[in-house]
């Protein structure tokens, strides 16, 4: 066999030897992208549920897929996660079949911060598995409409692209299931659809809304028309009407449509003319119109500027609800009101579903999620237990645990940690610090507990107040919702705030000097896809833009890039005395540079993601300079079009691997983004608009999923071309953490608890085999006197839940196979020494998680210090080196650790000991027995004990009491359970626990003695 030690001396070395590289995503699939959360919904608009399964019910976020619950709101399941976009706007499910439900990709809300989707898509199975249908390049869907008897029949609102002109919108029609689409109502490519309903008890009759609208290239332009309104269609959609005045107003922009089952002649609709908003019904199926309130309150736009969503109830034409800032109820059609759910803060509501059969059942959506009730909205369930906040931007502090914090659409702001003392991370590790929701968060370098935020804030965790700092309190200033705020990486005092010019500040936010002119465009050509709408005042070029990047050069406090969101690029190498202009010419007005990304290896090198979704251009924009932005190169290659780019980063440890993240994913690149890799993993679809690398983690933030976090991506600063051509290779792995990842004794959070999961306890072990690899696999680790610390083996038997498991088996942790397989592979050693055998395995208790709870310890950690892993495999022996190291919050001198160490291994090596010789005595009593050796037999049990030893596995409780008999089994129990007492803590034994210690390896010499006179006095024949 060959031996090969692999070493890793120089990751620049690797990073020439990639470029010009493309390699297959098997040398990293093992990888996976961790949820930490906030676990604060998100907004979510699309709804149904299954009046037939009363607790059943279906939501889409609008950048977090679709989401399913069986137990009426109190745990919500994703059902898309696999599919290429996580931007919802419309759900439906067939009453005559809940089997089949249909889902309408794009958030179908026109504002600054939408997602786009990719068409439509129809499940048969109940969301298992999804079928996209077709419209693909209709971007927004808002509604869909089933017919009621017949699941194949249905109707689409599409609204079309947000930022330009397109055929494909209107209404659509499919009678075969979605095979096939038929548009049957368009009123030209910039009038979409945006509402439509069939009429419960005439399938024939359909009503519809068109909606003439236009999201702007600069932020909160926008546009509408009076080129949509009203429609009715009684053929079923072949032939369409206009419905207008007779009590309707003029001007008709947009409308928003609910048919009462219980009489299909009472209509209700809000209606938007012009500025104003009104609520109209009508008693003759749509021919007359009155005005049914003049209470201002149910008419108020939702947050963000949208229609409110009016919903009767199924079962009385009379009850009427309206979601606006709060969901309001009428029970005297629209009368009087009463507040049903809302918050002074404003929760913005988005629709309703009622079940018809009982109508106390209600689904809400908001822009915080979705909520249940069972009681006519009594009482609700939480928004707290879906996944789907939409973040703008990530900061992360130095803070340990690390924490990942900023701005929150909707909802504020978080921090949330990498890591939970309870196992897990729940409600009670993440907080808000003070950001308004748009705003980017600053963790000062010097003290974590002090977060800059927004425009700007800083919040201490020390007092928890917010103090307004912004550099000019009555500002004279042009911002839009989200602003850069970063501290520079060579001075931690220094505080860089972008407007339309630049400030810094010195003093925490006390005083601020203005570095830069207004770096934006004073006049510009006005973008083709505005159309029609050129000549309009609102389009009119005056200067709007804002700085919407900044990257301080590690290299240099004085040097610092710049970007606009009217598309420049801007540079100082003097801290802003001097400032050039070098934007790439590629770029146009209004080609958004969202992410400037200062080089790490040399002080000339900068990166920038371009996002021109407002442009209407659904292509990637990543570029690259090397000479102080003299010449750019657009880097793109590999990145498919569909999905705009929001981030770009470079990794600190390797030259020349770059991360970018798109609407959709995030990607890789090996050779300074010549080509990329798809690291999408296991990552669900939605819009990464940040990413930051922090020590060998990789967190983003995403506009629908909240942070996730890439742990340790020390693999992927090896990947060369050596790996790529090896039938082995074993990745150097990066320093691993003894680290405690549970300290939440003795109850244990329920699944119920929504939770983001920790990292990975332990070593993070990464092996790549070729695809002619075969035969076994063994990994071993050893000490630095070579000694064997743990091994593992592909052939080892699969670790089994017993049959007597003590608790559900939702809590076990599922086994950990090494793989033999063709790939990457991720295996996690744990940092402790071999399992001590013949030890009860159930649940540790006072390491309960849900669904990752391990047996109890029986073998001490290892100390800190160097190890060596060993992979054998395809005939090949790989080393690498490993380093340990204690969390660092531990202060415990070295020698107080040693001493532990040293008590804890002879505690462990007599545990293994006793072990083998009660194995030993069990064999030599079956041959007493089998020859009558009777006398014998006896003071061989009563030298072992009866029953089992050790630690049961009902409650994590410890066999052996300090009166039980002296003999093997009893004091092994003892044994395990000082061992346990000594490892609990990182802390030096107490002179209690060395003397209980010493009398019990005292007691098993005595015992080993006994059992050596013993084992040599045995009746002939034995």
């Amino acid at each position: 066999m060959r031996r090969i030690h692999v070493c890793v001396a120089c990751t620049l070395a690797l990073a020439c030897a990639a470029f010009g590289q493309t390699f297959d995503t098997k040398l990293f699939g093992d990888m996976k992208w961790r949820e930490i959360g906030p676990y604060r919904a998100g907004r979510t608009r699309a709804l149904a549920g299954v009046p037939s399964q009363p607790y059943t019910f279906y939501i889409g976020a609008v950048n977090g897929g679709v989401w399913k619950t069986t137990d009426a709101g109190q745990t919500w399941q994703p059902l898309f996660d696999d599919q290429p976009t996580g931007s919802i706007g419309a759900l439906a499910v067939s009453e005559s079949d809940p089997n089949v439900i249909y889902v309408g990709s794009g958030e179908g809300l026109i504002r600054p911060d939408l997602s786009v989707g990719d068409g439509i898509y129809k499940s048969s199975d109940g969301g298992k598995t999804w079928t996209h249908l077709g419209l693909r390049d209709c971007q927004q869907i808002p509604y869909i409409a089933v017919d009621r008897h017949d699941p194949n029949r249905l109707f689409v609102a599409v609204l079309g692209h947000p930022y330009g002109p397109n055929e494909e919108r209107g209404i659509f029609r499919s009678t075969d299931g979605g095979q096939t689409f038929q548009k049957v109502l368009y009123k030209g490519p910039d009038v979409g659809g945006s509402d439509v309903k069939i009429d419960p008890n005439h399938p024939n009759i359909i009503y519809a809304g068109l909606w003439e609208t236009r999201q702007g290239p600069w932020e909160n332009g926008a546009w509408s028309g009076t080129g949509g309104g009203l429609f009715k269609s009684t053929d079923g959609g072949d032939t369409w009407q206009q419905i207008s005045g007779h009590g309707l107003p003029e001007g008709i922009v947009q409308v928003d449509v609910t048919i009462s089952p219980a009489n299909s002649n009472r209509i209700y609709a809000t209606v938007a003319a012009g500025p104003r908003v009104g609520l109209y019904r009508s008693d003759d199926a749509g021919e007359n119109w009155i005005r049914a309130t003049d209470d201002p309150r149910p008419v108020l736009r939702i947050g963000g500027g949208d229609l409110p969503v009016p919903k009767v109830d199924p079962k009385s034409p009379d009850v009427i609800y309206v979601c606006s800032t709060v969901t309001w109820r009428s029970t005297d059609a629209g009368k009087s009101w009463f507040g049903l759910r809302g918050a002074p803060g404003g929760d913005d509501y988005q629709s309703l579903w009622i079940n018809p059969n009982d109508t106390n059942i209600l689904l809400l959506t908001s822009d915080q999620g979705a909520i249940v009730s069972l009681n006519g909205g009594v009482s609700w369930t939480t928004w707290y237990n879906q996944p789907t906040a939409q973040m703008f931007h990530v900061a992360v502090d130095n803070a340990f645990p690390w924490r990942a914090c900023g701005g929150q659409q909707d909802s504020g702001s978080a921090c949330v940690p990498n890591r939970s003392n309870d196992g897990e991370i729940t409600f009670h590790d993440w907080h808000p610090v003070g950001i308004e929701e748009y705003g980017t968060a600053a963790p000062d370098p010097l003290d974590p507990d002090i977060v800059f935020g927004g425009k700007v804030t800083r919040y201490s965790r020390h007092t928890g107040q917010i103090a307004e700092v912004e550099p000019k309190p009555l500002r004279d200033y042009r911002v839009v919702r989200t602003q850069p705020l970063i501290f520079s990486p060579v001075n931690p005092h220094l505080l860089f705030f972008g407007a339309n010019t630049v400030f810094k500040t010195l003093d925490g936010g006390r005083s601020w000097t203005e570095i830069s002119p207004d770096l934006t465009r004073k006049t510009w050509e006005i973008p083709p896809n505005v159309g029609k709408y050129s000549d309009t005042p609102q389009a009119k070029p005056v200067q709007r833009g804002v700085v919407y990047a900044l990257a301080p050069s590690p290299f240099s406090v004085d040097k610092l890039w710049a970007g606009t969101d009217d598309g420049l690029i801007w540079i100082t190498s003097d801290g802003g005395k001097n400032w050039s202009n070098v934007t790439p010419p590629q770029l146009k007005p209004w080609w958004k540079v969202s992410i400037l990304d200062a080089g790490h290896f040399d002080s000339q090198t900068a990166y920038a993601a371009i996002n021109t979704l407002r442009l209407d251009d659904m292509r990637p924009h990543l570029f690259r300079t090397h000479d102080n932005g003299k010449t750019w190169t657009e880097i793109n290659n590999g990145i498919p079009d569909g999905a705009p780019t929001d981030v770009i980063r470079e990794d600190p440890k390797r030259k020349g691997l770059l991360f970018a993240g798109t609407e959709t994913q995030v990607y890789v690149s090996f050779d300074d983004g010549d080509h990329w890799h798809s690291l999408r993993l296991n990552m669900p679809a939605s819009s990464v608009r940040d990413l930051q690398i922090k020590g060998d983690d990789i967190v983003v933030a995403t506009h629908g999923r909240g942070f996730l976090v890439l742990d340790d991506i020390t693999p992927l600063r090896q990947i060369s071309r050596q790996v790529a051509d090896s039938a082995a290779y074993l990745y150097k792995p990066g320093t691993a953490l003894r680290i405690r990842g549970d300290m939440n004794p003795p109850t244990p959070w329920p699944p119920e608890v929504p939770a983001g999961k920790n990292p990975p306890d332990g070593a993070i072990i990464d092996y790549y085999l070729g695809d002619n690899s075969s035969g076994p696999v063994t990994l071993e680790i050893f000490d630095s006197a070579g000694k064997l610390v743990r091994r593992y083996a592909s052939t080892d038997p699969v670790p089994q839940i017993p049959a007597n498991y003590s608790v559900p088996l939702y809590w076990a942790r599922p086994p950990q196979i090494l793989s033999s397989a063709p790939g990457e592979h991720r295996f996690l050693w744990d940092l402790h020494y071999t399992p001590a055998p013949g030890f009860a395995n159930g649940p540790d208790a006072d390491q309960a998680v849900p669904h990752n709870t391990p047996p109890p310890f029986t073998s001490p950690w290892v100390m800190p210090g160097n190890y060596t892993v060993k992979l054998t495999a395809g005939g090949q022996t790989l080393t690498q080196p490993l380093t340990v190291t204690m969390d660092p919050r531990v202060k415990t001198p070295l020698a107080d650790l040693q001493a532990q160490f040293r008590l804890s291994m002879e505690l462990y090596n007599a545990m293994l000991e006793s072990g083998t010789i009660i194995d030993q005595i069990s064999a030599l009593r079956k041959q007493a027995q089998e020859h009558g050796a009777t006398e014998y037999d006896q003071k061989l049990e009563a030298l072992v004990g009866r029953g089992g030893f050790g630690r049961g596995g009902g409650g994590g409780g410890f066999g052996g009491g300090a009166n039980s008999a002296a003999t093997f089994t009893g004091l092994r129990g003892q044994l395990d359970r000082l061992l346990h007492e000594l490892q609990n803590a990182d802390v030096a034994p107490t002179k209690q626990q060395t003397a209980a210690c010493t009398a019990r390896i005292q007691a098993f010499n005595t015992l080993k003695a006994q059992w050596n006179t013993l084992n040599h006095a045995r009746p002939a024949g034995l």
